[in-house]
Protein backbone atom coordinates (compact mmCIF):
# COMPACT_ATOMS: atom_id res chain seq x y z
CA UNK A 1 0.00 0.00 0.00
CA UNK A 2 1.14 3.52 -0.83
CA UNK A 3 -0.39 6.36 1.16
CA UNK A 4 -0.63 9.73 -0.56
CA UNK A 5 -0.63 12.65 1.85
CA UNK A 6 -2.67 15.60 0.55
CA UNK A 7 -3.53 18.99 2.05
CA UNK A 8 -7.13 20.07 2.54
CA UNK A 9 -6.83 22.26 -0.55
CA UNK A 10 -4.23 23.47 -3.00
CA UNK A 11 -2.44 20.35 -4.22
CA UNK A 12 -1.12 20.16 -7.76
CA UNK A 13 -3.35 17.85 -9.86
CA UNK A 14 -0.50 16.62 -12.06
CA UNK A 15 1.83 15.78 -9.20
CA UNK A 16 -0.84 13.69 -7.49
CA UNK A 17 -2.66 12.12 -10.44
CA UNK A 18 0.18 11.01 -12.71
CA UNK A 19 1.91 8.96 -9.97
CA UNK A 20 -1.51 7.65 -8.86
CA UNK A 21 -2.18 6.33 -12.36
CA UNK A 22 1.23 4.66 -12.60
CA UNK A 23 0.85 3.02 -9.20
CA UNK A 24 -2.66 1.73 -9.91
CA UNK A 25 -1.58 0.44 -13.33
CA UNK A 26 1.18 -1.52 -11.57
CA UNK A 27 -1.39 -3.15 -9.30
CA UNK A 28 -0.34 -1.17 -6.22
CA UNK A 29 -2.98 -0.24 -3.68
CA UNK A 30 -3.11 3.56 -3.26
CA UNK A 31 -4.81 5.21 -0.30
CA UNK A 32 -5.14 8.88 0.58
CA UNK A 33 -4.85 10.86 3.80
CA UNK A 34 -5.85 14.45 4.56
CA UNK A 35 -5.79 16.60 7.70
CA UNK A 36 -9.41 15.83 8.67
CA UNK A 37 -10.29 12.72 6.69
CA UNK A 38 -12.31 14.70 4.13
CA UNK A 39 -11.61 14.54 0.40
CA UNK A 40 -8.96 17.04 -0.67
CA UNK A 41 -9.41 19.76 -3.28
CA UNK A 42 -6.76 20.63 -5.84
CA UNK A 43 -5.59 24.12 -6.69
CA UNK A 44 -8.66 25.36 -8.56
CA UNK A 45 -6.65 27.67 -10.79
CA UNK A 46 -4.73 24.65 -12.09
CA UNK A 47 -7.98 22.74 -12.71
CA UNK A 48 -10.34 25.31 -14.21
CA UNK A 49 -9.21 28.86 -13.41
CA UNK A 50 -6.29 29.05 -15.77
CA UNK A 51 -3.80 31.80 -16.50
CA UNK A 52 -5.23 33.46 -19.62
CA UNK A 53 -2.55 33.82 -22.30
CA UNK A 54 -0.06 32.03 -20.01
CA UNK A 55 -2.07 28.78 -20.11
CA UNK A 56 0.33 27.07 -22.56
CA UNK A 57 3.14 27.59 -20.05
CA UNK A 58 1.47 27.29 -16.64
CA UNK A 59 -1.85 25.43 -16.95
CA UNK A 60 -2.23 21.71 -16.18
CA UNK A 61 -1.99 19.65 -19.37
CA UNK A 62 -5.16 18.08 -20.78
CA UNK A 63 -4.03 14.47 -20.25
CA UNK A 64 -3.13 15.23 -16.62
CA UNK A 65 -6.52 16.83 -16.02
CA UNK A 66 -8.24 13.75 -17.43
CA UNK A 67 -6.20 11.53 -15.12
CA UNK A 68 -6.97 13.87 -12.22
CA UNK A 69 -10.72 13.48 -12.88
CA UNK A 70 -10.32 9.70 -12.79
CA UNK A 71 -8.38 9.90 -9.55
CA UNK A 72 -10.88 12.10 -7.71
CA UNK A 73 -13.73 9.84 -8.84
CA UNK A 74 -12.09 6.84 -7.20
CA UNK A 75 -13.45 5.45 -3.94
CA UNK A 76 -10.03 5.73 -2.31
CA UNK A 77 -9.79 9.45 -3.02
CA UNK A 78 -13.32 10.13 -1.83
CA UNK A 79 -12.73 8.21 1.43
CA UNK A 80 -9.36 9.36 2.80
CA UNK A 81 -8.13 8.73 6.31
CA UNK A 82 -7.02 11.55 8.63
CA UNK A 83 -3.26 11.92 9.05
CA UNK A 84 -3.47 10.66 12.61
CA UNK A 85 -4.83 7.30 11.43
CA UNK A 86 -1.98 6.58 9.01
CA UNK A 87 -0.11 3.50 10.16
CA UNK A 88 2.44 2.28 7.64
CA UNK A 89 3.35 -1.38 7.55
CA UNK A 90 6.72 -2.78 6.53
CA UNK A 91 5.56 -3.25 2.94
CA UNK A 92 3.99 0.19 2.60
CA UNK A 93 5.28 3.50 1.30
CA UNK A 94 4.52 7.20 1.08
CA UNK A 95 3.80 9.61 -1.77
CA UNK A 96 4.10 13.37 -1.20
CA UNK A 97 2.79 15.51 -4.07
CA UNK A 98 3.27 19.26 -3.98
CA UNK A 99 1.39 22.42 -4.83
CA UNK A 100 2.12 26.08 -4.19
CA UNK A 101 -1.34 27.53 -3.46
CA UNK A 102 -1.57 28.59 0.18
CA UNK A 103 -3.87 25.71 1.13
CA UNK A 104 -0.92 23.34 0.85
CA UNK A 105 0.22 24.69 4.23
CA UNK A 106 -2.34 22.36 5.87
CA UNK A 107 0.01 19.55 4.86
CA UNK A 108 3.40 21.20 5.17
CA UNK A 109 2.76 22.61 8.66
CA UNK A 110 1.03 19.53 10.09
CA UNK A 111 2.95 17.90 12.94
CA UNK A 112 0.98 14.70 12.30
CA UNK A 113 1.95 14.59 8.64
CA UNK A 114 5.55 15.35 9.53
CA UNK A 115 5.55 12.42 11.98
CA UNK A 116 4.25 10.06 9.28
CA UNK A 117 6.91 11.26 6.85
CA UNK A 118 9.70 10.92 9.40
CA UNK A 119 8.58 7.39 10.27
CA UNK A 120 8.60 6.33 6.62
CA UNK A 121 12.04 7.78 5.93
CA UNK A 122 13.65 6.40 9.07
CA UNK A 123 12.25 2.92 8.49
CA UNK A 124 13.53 2.85 4.93
CA UNK A 125 10.10 2.60 3.34
CA UNK A 126 9.73 3.82 -0.27
CA UNK A 127 9.13 7.57 -0.21
CA UNK A 128 8.44 9.74 -3.25
CA UNK A 129 8.25 13.53 -2.97
CA UNK A 130 7.82 16.12 -5.69
CA UNK A 131 7.95 19.93 -5.63
CA UNK A 132 6.64 21.26 -2.27
CA UNK A 133 6.27 17.68 -1.03
CA UNK A 134 10.00 17.82 -0.28
CA UNK A 135 9.33 20.69 2.15
CA UNK A 136 7.34 18.31 4.34
CA UNK A 137 10.40 16.06 4.58
CA UNK A 138 12.65 19.04 5.29
CA UNK A 139 10.41 19.82 8.28
CA UNK A 140 10.14 16.20 9.45
CA UNK A 141 12.50 15.57 12.35
CA UNK A 142 14.52 12.51 13.30
CA UNK A 143 13.80 12.25 17.05
CA UNK A 144 17.18 10.63 17.67
CA UNK A 145 19.15 13.56 16.28
CA UNK A 146 16.79 16.53 16.31
CA UNK A 147 17.71 17.15 12.67
CA UNK A 148 15.62 16.88 9.52
CA UNK A 149 15.25 13.42 8.04
CA UNK A 150 16.81 14.92 4.90
CA UNK A 151 20.11 15.58 6.67
CA UNK A 152 22.64 13.27 5.06
CA UNK A 153 20.36 12.56 2.10
CA UNK A 154 20.51 13.71 -1.52
CA UNK A 155 17.46 15.45 -2.93
CA UNK A 156 15.94 17.88 -5.37
CA UNK A 157 12.74 19.95 -5.06
CA UNK A 158 11.06 22.89 -6.73
CA UNK A 159 14.09 24.95 -7.71
CA UNK A 160 14.66 28.66 -7.26
CA UNK A 161 14.68 29.05 -11.02
CA UNK A 162 11.28 27.41 -11.49
CA UNK A 163 9.65 29.07 -8.48
CA UNK A 164 10.87 32.56 -9.29
CA UNK A 165 10.03 32.20 -12.98
CA UNK A 166 6.42 31.33 -12.13
CA UNK A 167 6.22 34.22 -9.67
CA UNK A 168 7.69 36.76 -12.08
CA UNK A 169 5.29 35.70 -14.82
CA UNK A 170 2.22 36.13 -12.60
CA UNK A 171 3.01 38.53 -9.76
CA UNK A 172 1.50 41.63 -11.37
CA UNK A 173 -1.94 40.02 -11.48
CA UNK A 174 -1.71 37.24 -8.89
CA UNK A 175 0.62 38.72 -6.28
CA UNK A 176 2.32 36.04 -4.18
CA UNK A 177 0.27 33.16 -5.65
CA UNK A 178 3.45 31.38 -6.71
CA UNK A 179 5.22 32.07 -3.43
CA UNK A 180 3.87 29.79 -0.71
CA UNK A 181 6.37 31.24 1.76
CA UNK A 182 8.77 34.19 1.66
CA UNK A 183 11.64 31.69 1.65
CA UNK A 184 11.90 29.64 -1.53
CA UNK A 185 11.49 25.88 -1.46
CA UNK A 186 15.07 25.29 -2.58
CA UNK A 187 16.51 27.57 0.08
CA UNK A 188 14.52 25.90 2.86
CA UNK A 189 15.45 22.40 1.71
CA UNK A 190 19.15 23.23 1.32
CA UNK A 191 19.19 24.73 4.82
CA UNK A 192 18.50 21.34 6.44
CA UNK A 193 20.94 19.24 4.41
CA UNK A 194 24.29 18.04 5.71
CA UNK A 195 26.00 19.65 2.71
CA UNK A 196 24.58 22.08 0.12
CA UNK A 197 26.15 19.81 -2.50
CA UNK A 198 23.56 17.18 -1.55
CA UNK A 199 20.99 19.31 -3.41
CA UNK A 200 20.73 18.72 -7.15
CA UNK A 201 18.77 21.32 -9.13
CA UNK A 202 19.02 19.28 -12.33
CA UNK A 203 19.82 20.50 -15.85
CA UNK A 204 19.83 24.23 -16.52
CA UNK A 205 17.55 23.62 -19.50
CA UNK A 206 14.27 22.40 -17.97
CA UNK A 207 12.14 20.23 -20.25
CA UNK A 208 8.61 19.09 -19.48
CA UNK A 209 8.09 15.34 -19.75
CA UNK A 210 4.94 13.61 -20.96
CA UNK A 211 3.41 10.18 -21.39
CA UNK A 212 5.12 9.96 -24.78
CA UNK A 213 8.44 11.30 -23.47
CA UNK A 214 8.71 10.11 -19.87
CA UNK A 215 12.52 10.37 -19.88
CA UNK A 216 12.61 14.15 -20.20
CA UNK A 217 11.98 14.71 -16.51
CA UNK A 218 14.52 14.84 -13.72
CA UNK A 219 14.64 12.95 -10.42
CA UNK A 220 17.12 12.24 -7.66
CA UNK A 221 17.22 8.74 -6.17
CA UNK A 222 18.82 8.19 -2.76
CA UNK A 223 18.29 4.67 -1.43
CA UNK A 224 14.57 4.44 -0.46
CA UNK A 225 13.84 8.06 -1.40
CA UNK A 226 13.10 9.62 -4.80
CA UNK A 227 12.44 13.31 -5.39
CA UNK A 228 11.48 15.51 -8.33
CA UNK A 229 11.14 19.23 -9.02
CA UNK A 230 7.80 20.18 -10.64
CA UNK A 231 4.82 18.88 -12.66
CA UNK A 232 7.10 18.66 -15.70
CA UNK A 233 8.91 15.76 -13.99
CA UNK A 234 5.74 13.87 -13.01
CA UNK A 235 5.80 11.12 -15.65
CA UNK A 236 9.47 10.32 -15.03
CA UNK A 237 8.95 10.52 -11.28
CA UNK A 238 5.91 8.22 -11.43
CA UNK A 239 7.66 5.55 -13.45
CA UNK A 240 10.79 5.58 -11.29
CA UNK A 241 8.78 5.58 -8.06
CA UNK A 242 7.01 2.41 -9.20
CA UNK A 243 10.42 0.88 -10.01
CA UNK A 244 11.66 1.79 -6.53
CA UNK A 245 8.61 0.19 -4.90
CA UNK A 246 9.01 -2.96 -6.95
CA UNK A 247 12.65 -3.23 -5.91
CA UNK A 248 14.13 -2.38 -9.28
Amino acid sequence: MIVTLLPSTGFDPTEAAIPWRALVAAGIDVRFATPDGKAAAADERLVTGGFSFLNPVLMTRTDSLETYQQMIASEAFQSPMPYEDVKLGDDDGLLLPGGHEKGVKTLLESAKAQAVAADAMLRGLPVGAICHGVVLLARSINPSTGASVLKGRRTTSLTNSLEMSGWNLTRLKLGDYYRTYPQTVQDEVVSVLADPADYDAGPVLTRRDSADHPDRGFTVLDDNYISARWPGDAHTFAREFVTLIEGG
